[in-house]
């Protein structure tokens, strides 16, 4: 199969050389809106460059990745669906519920396979602990705790268009419960919170650095989740899942960038995680060669489009919750 990868920026660079190591790959075909850009990256990872985005959908490749822009990705999800080409689109489908709604019907008009890009569902600590979980080894789950915490503000271009923290960083964490737990988010209560160097920085992108979020799944199972843009110790992405008979935490190893207060606790991590690229290498290594087996009709679509509908959901709830400081229901997801 020839892939072609459509943005060339970071995570699109990530994707590519990925791509080009896969097996099942013959060849990797980026577009970029910066040509030179495009051209850069296929010269780096062995791949082809398009002449343009437009051009990866006429012929140029028999499957797609879409990692650009966010505000781009309806419309090239409706064009791989147009073209016929199965798709992996980084989340989000798109930042509100009409779009993703739009971009999801072209997709099931044309019958075509979308992948959305989170990641974590190919993590080996969370799949661990969703087999733990669902072979009952933690006994019922009483209590989550997620934690989602990035070592420093992004820019204040990303910032602009990222549809901000809760949509941009904790839809992570909803998507992971409800992977984890099979259970439905119904109601959120979440504040924000801005402060430090960077406040004019997320006030003037009309977001927050730091949010805490309190959900309750279907059956009662109560979940904290708290991110931030601010985490000087390092990128730190756990989940800690209490039940009545044992208790497994997610993301707790040599690298989390943690100290321990106690004299007999381990040291503080000699190399902590520096970002999502490296923490997560393995979990895009292989939702990308799910992505390839599916495209080829060998799997089923591990992570369909619909379920970033689901967790937009919740964090549209999460953000009228923020704004006027009550709790939500979550609405139910749309047809």
């Amino acid at each position: 199969m020839w892939i072609g990868v459509v943005g060339a920026g970071r995570i699109g660079a990530h994707h590519a050389a990925v791509l080009a190591a896969l097996d099942g790959v013959e060849g990797v075909v980026v577009a970029d809106a910066d040509h030179d850009r495009a051209a850069a990256l296929a010269a780096r990872v062995g791949a082809r460059a398009a002449p343009s985005p437009e051009a990866v959908f006429d012929g140029g490749a028999d499957a797609v990745v879409i990692a650009a822009t966010t505000a781009a990705h309806p419309a090239l999800i409706a064009r791989a669906a147009r073209a016929g080409l199965p798709a992996f689109c980084e989340k989000p489908v798109a930042l509100d519920v009409p779009g993703t709604l739009r971009a999801l019907r072209e997709a099931d008009a044309a019958g075509t396979l979308l992948q959305l890009g989170f990641q974590r569902r190919f993590d080996a600590g969370f799949r661990a602990a969703r087999a733990a979980l669902r072979a009952g080894r933690l006994g019922r789950v009483h209590t989550i705790r997620a934690v989602t915490s990035d070592p420093a503000p992004p820019p204040a271009a990303f910032l602009a268009q990222s549809g901000g923290l809760i949509r941009d960083c904790l839809v992570h964490d909803f998507d992971a419960v409800r992977w984890l737990t099979g259970r439905e988010v119904t109601e959120v209560y979440a504040r924000g919170a801005t402060g430090g160097a960077s406040a004019a920085l997320f006030r003037e992108a009309g977001d927050v650095d730091t949010a805490a979020v309190l959900l309750t799944l279907d059956d009662g199972t109560l979940v904290t989740a708290t991110a931030t843009r601010c985490n000087g110790a390092g990128y730190d992405v756990r989940m800690e899942l209490s039940g009545e008979l044992d208790q497994w935490v997610v993301g707790l190893d040599a690298r989390t960038p943690a100290t321990s207060a106690e004299p007999s606790g381990p040291p503080p991590p000699a190399r902590p995680w520096p970002g999502f690229l490296e923490r997560f290498a393995p979990a895009y290594r292989a939702e990308l060669a799910a992505f390839v087996g599916a495209a080829r009709g060998e799997a089923p679509n591990p992570c369909p489009g619909r379920e970033g509908l689901h967790a937009l959901l919740v964090a549209e709830a999460c953000e009228t919750s923020r704004r006027e400081n009550r709790p939500v229901r979550v609405a139910p997801a749309p047809d």
